[in-house]
């Protein structure tokens, strides 16, 4: 069951659209809500937005400041989440909204997740902020300035009853210019809860909905080397009904994901907090329910708000300290200053405590760094309260390599040419940049060469920090035409094969097999099939893997 639309929210944006479209409204459309970045990941993004008025929109965007590519929204109305498919990891994407025809928004620009290879990460945690008040103006304006990757939130993102309207005013409007170009990944606060056991809050928000019952309470998401994990800590303590969510059913989920889970990093984020000194405490049932599943799932860290201050402890294992031999144990850390009424501390700060502060508003800002993830904790003037630093022994990166190959290499116009990479290791991301400007990706893509000359093309494969570029050239005649010199050796002479693909290559000692005939990924602007394919591409699919080949070799 997916909550996020709810039958009388689904009925009256409907109704509101049907009833736009017989008053015969022709007026060019303005933005009312948004828009806001939503579930982006490394090949993919959302953007909501609301329109004042119900006609069909559209997304325009491209990488860099390129708009060539457009997604029309599936259905006319006022409220719409278009997703842009397709995307490459880590990458700059430029976007514009475009309603009933006409442009309704300036320029924006997102960044996409890097691929689990990435070695570098920067995000933000912000909790108990949703006021709309001038303490959350100020955070969000430092935050800003700062521009994370991504914002993930330890909820009360809604006060004070998480009502539509409140959602509108505390939160979309006051983090606007924020949430149109950073990604946030919220998890609900106890204020959400107050309206229909959060239901606006799911209304509104488009978020990965990744476990059995497919809700959007609790899930968890893949941003570089860093596996996060929102949960709904009021489920958990027993405040939603059961058509809604069940904790035993969230706790056996959660030990899934984690021991799934191969990230180097393991974040988990929730409302309630497990160790506290503030106003309610540390919430003791719920410290017994997760910290055994937290502590097997090899968690690095934990962030939780509710209570309106910042507090970190010290690495915790059970109900207590870790010993300090010991590379267990886990931080916990309250963010709950982000723009609530700051509550001073009453209570005895304990060992366990290493620091704690409810005089300032503020948020966290995180990097990671292969092996080392370090925090500060940030206020609206710059000031840093609190600083930490862990580190954990990460496997070194695997040197990659990129071997290329151009199937004909030459010809006369026009030429259908299939252009191949073989990298290692194989999940790089391979891009192919035209002599015209285009960028294509994919392993193999097919290309049609209208024009004589010799065409330039840049290969580069990207694989987390590492970033290897190729040349090749391809040469078209014109028709007619002699070239100065064969492209194949054997070519010219009268009786004499062409070599075999693999006997060309120094160390190539067994044919390779052939590859499928289609390409593993399309994206090239010729894209039809055309007489010899096959041949062509087992004849590529060969000399990559007799190259690839001679490179493993000579590596070992």
């Amino acid at each position: 069951m997916n909550e996020r639309r709810d039958l009388a929210y689904r009925s009256a944006a409907f109704f509101g659209a049907w009833l736009a479209l017989a008053a015969g409204s022709a007026s060019a459309a303005t933005l009312s809500r948004g828009p806001y970045l939503q579930s982006v990941t490394s090949t993919s993004a959302l953007v909501a937005f609301r329109l004042d008025t119900a006609c069909s929109a559209q997304v325009r965007y491209g990488a860099g400041g390129d708009l060539s590519l457009t997604v029309t929204a599936g259905l006319t109305g006022r409220q719409h989440a278009v997703q842009l498919a397709g995307l490459q990891p880590g990458t700059e994407y430029s976007y514009a909204i475009e309603g009933c025809g006409a442009s309704v928004g300036p320029l924006r620009r997102f960044r996409t997740a890097t691929e689990p290879q990435a070695r570098e990460v920067r995000f933000a945690v912000l909790g108990d902020f949703g006021t709309g008040g001038s303490a959350q103006r100020a955070v969000v304006r430092t935050l800003q300035t700062a521009r994370p990757e991504l914002i993930v939130t330890v909820g009360d993102n809604i006060y004070e009853s998480g009502t539509d309207a409140e959602f509108e005013s505390n939160f979309l409007r006051p983090m606007a210019a924020l949430l149109a170009e950073v990604p946030i990944f919220p998890s609900m606060g106890n204020h959400e809860y107050v309206t229909n056991q959060g239901q606006p809050y799911l209304n509104n928000l488009y978020l990965p909905a990744n476990n059995p019952r497919g809700t959007e309470r609790y899930y968890s998401f893949d941003w570089g080397n860093v596996h996060f994990v929102a949960l709904d800590s009021n489920c958990l303590r027993g405040s939603a009904s059961a058509d809604r969510c069940i904790a035993s059913e969230q706790l056996a989920w959660l030990k899934q994901d984690l021991a799934a889970s191969r990230a180097q990093w393991k974040v988990v984020y929730l409302h309630h907090p497990l160790w506290s000194t503030g106003e309610y405490g540390s919430y003791m049932p719920l410290r017994q329910q997760l910290a055994p599943v937290l502590e097997s799932g090899g968690v690095d860290l934990v962030f939780a708000g509710h209570e309106h201050d910042y507090e970190r402890t010290r690495p915790m294992l059970g109900d207590a300290e870790a010993p300090l031999e010991s590379a267990a144990g886990i931080t916990y850390v309250v963010v709950g200053s982000g723009g609530a009424n700051l509550r001073p501390f009453t209570r005895a700060q304990p060992s366990w405590s290493v620091t704690r502060d409810a005089e300032n508003n503020g948020f966290l800002e995180v990097s990671v760094q292969a092996e080392r993830l370090s925090a500060r904790m940030v206020t609206p003037s710059g000031k840093v309260v609190d600083s930490f630093a862990l580190s954990k022994p990460v496997p070194p990166e695997v040197p990659l390599e990129l071997t290329v190959a151009a199937e004909p290499s030459r010809g006369v116009a026009p030429l259908e040419v299939l252009l191949g990479a073989a990298a290692n290791p194989s999940d790089a991301q391979v891009s192919w940049r035209l002599s015209d400007g285009r960028v294509l990706s994919g392993a193999q893509v097919r290309e049609r060469f209208e024009q004589p000359g010799t065409h330039e093309v840049e290969v580069e494969a990207r694989r987390g920090s590492q970033v290897v570029t190729r040349r090749l050239a391809v040469v078209v005649d014109a028709a007619g035409e002699v070239g100065e010199g064969p492209s194949n050796p054997a070519e010219g002479k009268p009786g004499t094969p062409p070599p075999s693909p693999e006997a060309s290559v120094p160390g190539a000692e067994h044919p390779a097999p052939a590859l499928p005939e289609e390409p593993l990924s399309g994206g090239g602007t010729g894209g039809c099939n055309t007489t010899g394919s096959s041949v062509m591409l087992g004849a590529l699919s060969g000399l990559l893997a007799a190259l690839l080949g001679f490179c493993s070799r000579r590596r070992r």
